[in-house]
């Protein structure tokens, strides 16, 4: 198994301070907006991007809330191993808000098409965003496009792509099995 650095931390945090701004220019005060981080790997990109809208940009208020789709999965008993569920934390009423769904990779849409789903036990949303970091677009299974994304990565199935979250040292790394 090899990996090379596709991108660095340097790269990382320029990227997150744009999507940061991409944000700001959409919903300004985030007052009707609710950002919801996808367990497990999407809630360590929101954390991030909310210090980054708190800290640098001085956005008061943010309603967050993190969302576990293991149960709403297609493919949740289709695997020999038994799933690990992670914990949703939804304490914001999604109601006529803007959600903004969270991830690090964006690969086949299907977690998507679960959060989608899952969503709707707490509230009628008057619209979804999707922003993640990487996007890999050729490998769709279904028509899902993000609206904020990090970098476009064109990898072939046999390659995957893994974010490191490090707290000095955020990594994303292509990952081929020789």
């Amino acid at each position: 198994m090899s990996q090379k650095i596709l991108i660095n931390h340097r790269e990382i945090h320029i990227i997150l301070h744009r999507l940061a701004c991409q944000l700001i220019e959409n919903h300004d005060d985030f007052s009707n907006t609710v950002l919801v981080g996808m367990q497990p790997r999407g809630v360590f990109l929101a954390e991030k991007i909310i210090r980054i809208l708190k800290n640098d940009f001085q956005i008061k208020h943010i309603e967050y809330g993190q969302l576990d789709i293991t149960f709403y999965r297609d493919d949740f008993r289709r695997r020999e191993e038994p799933l690990q569920a992670s914990q949703t934390n939804m304490n914001v009423n999604v109601e006529n808000k803007k959600v903004v769904f969270i991830d690090d990779v964006l690969f086949s849409g299907r977690s998507i098409r679960a959060a989608l789903t899952a969503i709707q036990s707490f509230g009628r949303p008057n619209a979804i965003e999707l922003l993640v970091l990487i996007d890999r677009r050729f490998s769709r299974n279904l028509p899902i496009q993000p609206d904020y994304k990090g970098i476009q990565v064109d990898a072939i199935n046999a390659e995957k792509v893994k974010v490191d979250w490090n707290k000095n040292k955020d990594t994303v790394y292509l990952v081929k099995n020789d």
